[in-house]
């Protein structure tokens, strides 16, 4: 996705691997293969308990043969132990519940009253793990090298740990993106990169330097070892001394190997997971955060063709859907109920607006889906397929091949818009062919994920995902931080998503998203489906001091940004 621009780089930065990431969370179909153990031989299934093991704490992060080794935090094969055990943020934003970011490299911060400008007090003492001190001017130069985020104006060092950044407009809403998805990096290290396409190509495998709790120890196609960091500012952490990432091509080959001991911690799409925990060894968790959805080639006057562009369709497929079967059948019950405006339900109730509805309808509605058709215009032919000006209401869904889960949901989906009289052709893809489209708008319906918030406040979604300004014509890829696939384009949205960025008063601020929600509630140029499950296992024999359901100290996802380095940082073992 990246092209020399500067438009949006720094808050794409953490997002991009977590879209990317989200094929983790997804099961596949294929069959158990052989994989490399950490020790060399092939992983063996076992339906017994594991034993207690002397090697590193093993992950599984979604990783595929073979790795290419970087460790470069702005670029968009970074690994995933580079973004939270090798790199940080200022502030660490756990969006498993409404509660305050938690002091990382940064102590404290304030914006001024209009939101233009943000002034940040930093950790005293810390240290990159050359051994060299991290400073205001690295804080500094991380917002405004190359990459700079286009909304930033300036970033000074008022002292040894005070730093002010200046905004070119209220930024009141990019506190997550600034504090929480801006990775800091060393100014002696990055500082000889005078463009974005040598800053982007610099793979950063030899001897990467962060402030993490691990430093990279090796690196091969098959596998990456990173160690604890001697010089870590958070006294007595890491307890770990040595983790390893593998590449594995299947997550059924994750899953047997993680029943076999192999694997100590991983997070993905498991349709039976008591085959993990039930030998008592293995706990797991299940977070429904991020929003599955329809994405739909929305607006027709930005390149999109085919039934999907008339809102009628768009909201009787949506009528049509029986949510409750997708999820018992697809996500055998462990997926959460999605809001149709797209607040995360239980933590962000507050921000729904008055008359929104708070759920999306669980049961199909096939008479109303039928009125809704009809009512637009269109007939019902002799195949049982509605159809306006000779053109059927016939849309082909794009779906990656080896996302099982996904793959049982549009067959789910196809059968059930049948049943309302529309034809849904599904159509097996590989990551390329999905990604491909996003990036074009060359579709006309794709399954997918969107990656919800870390703050318990919609507004990042809404604006990334749902404005005119994050979109582009169909025939020309999104730029870097651009993730309105739909391009879906609404003054209205634009408009209140301006006022909501300019304002710290709850009430101004709800008033826009109800416009916003009024709006995106009707329009539907994503379909509501599921909260996706994400589920993470942890080996609890040789390990302790996990995130569980009464401590959810991060988000648990052995692939999540930033928080996966928290996780590591507080593992406490091995147990002799």
């Amino acid at each position: 996705m990246f092209r020399t621009t500067r438009k949006r780089m720094l808050p794409v930065v953490a997002l991009t691997a977590s879209i990317a990431m989200l094929a983790a969370a997804c099961s596949d179909s294929t069959d158990p293969k052989d994989n490399p153990k950490p020790g060399g031989s092939a992983a063996p299934t076992s339906d017994g308990p594991a034993e207690k093991v002397d090697r590193p704490l093993v992950v599984f992060a979604g990783s595929q043969s073979p790795i290419t080794p970087n460790f470069n935090p702005y670029a968009p094969t970074v690994l995933h132990g580079a973004l939270g055990p090798i790199y940080e943020t200022l502030f660490h934003y756990n969006k498993t519940k409404a509660v305050d970011p938690e002091p990382m490299l940064g102590e404290s911060f304030e914006f001024n009253e209009d939101g233009t400008e943000l002034t940040i007090k930093l950790r005293a003492g810390v240290k990159w793990n050359d051994g060299k001190d991290f400073t205001a001017d690295d804080v500094v130069f991380s917002f405004t090298n190359v990459a700079k985020a286009a909304y930033i104006e300036s970033a000074e060092a008022v002292d040894a740990t005070t730093v002010k950044l200046k905004f070119n407009a209220p930024s009141f809403t990019n506190e997550w993106a600034v504090l929480g998805a801006s990775f800091m990096v060393p100014k002696h290290v990055f500082g000889e990169f005078t463009s974005l396409d040598k800053l982007v190509a610099f793979a950063n495998d030899k001897a990467p330097v962060g402030t993490g709790p691990f430093v990279l120890e090796a690196a091969t196609s098959a596998s990456y070892t990173l160690k604890a960091n001697p010089n870590y500012w958070q006294e007595g952490k890491p307890a770990l001394q040595e983790v390893q990432y593998l590449a594995i091509d299947g997550n059924s080959s994750a899953q047997a190997m993680m029943q076999a001991g192999e694997i100590d911690y991983m997070s993905l799409f498991v349709p039976n997971p008591e085959s993990i925990t039930g030998t008592g060894d293995v706990a797991m968790v299940n977070t429904p955060m991020d929003p599955t959805v329809l994405y739909t080639c929305a607006n027709a006057d930005l390149g999109c063709k085919g039934a999907q562009t008339d809102v009628a369709v768009r909201n009787a497929l949506s009528l049509a859907l029986d949510r409750a079967t997708i999820n018992e059948k697809a996500f055998v019950g462990l997926a959460g109920t999605i809001s149709p405006t797209f607040a995360l339900l239980g933590r962000d109730d507050k921000w729904i607006a008055d008359g929104m509805p708070k759920e999306i309808a669980q049961q199909a509605n096939v008479a109303e889906a039928e009125k809704v058709l009809t009512d637009a215009g269109y007939a019902k032919g002799s195949d049982g397929i509605f159809a306006k000006d000779g053109q059927k209401v016939s849309m082909t869904l794009k779906v990656i091949s080896d996302w099982s889960d996904y793959v049982s949901a549009t067959e789910l989906i196809a059968s059930q818009a049948k049943a309302a009289g529309i034809e849904v052709k599904v159509e097996t893809t590989d990551w390329d062919g999905f990604s491909n489209a996003r990036l074009s708008g060359d579709y006309e319906l794709i399954i997918g994920g969107m990656v919800g918030t870390s703050l318990a406040d919609p507004f990042q979604l809404y604006r990334d995902w749902f404005t005119g300004d994050y979109t582009q014509k169909v025939g020309t890829n999104l730029e870097p931080g651009e993730w309105n696939m739909t391009r879906y384009s609404n003054k209205i949205v634009d408009e209140a998503i301006q006022t909501a960025a300019g304002t710290r008063d709850e009430a101004v601020k709800k008033e826009a998203y109800g416009k916003v929600q009024a709006e995106i509630v009707r329009d539907l140029p994503y379909i509501p489906l599921i909260i996706n499950a994400t589920q993470s296992f942890f080996n609890t024999v040789d390990y302790s001091n996990w995130p569980t359901e009464d401590n959810m100290f991060a988000f648990p996802s052995s692939w999540g940004s930033v928080s996966s380095g928290i996780v590591l940082g507080n593992v406490q073992g091995p147990k002799k």
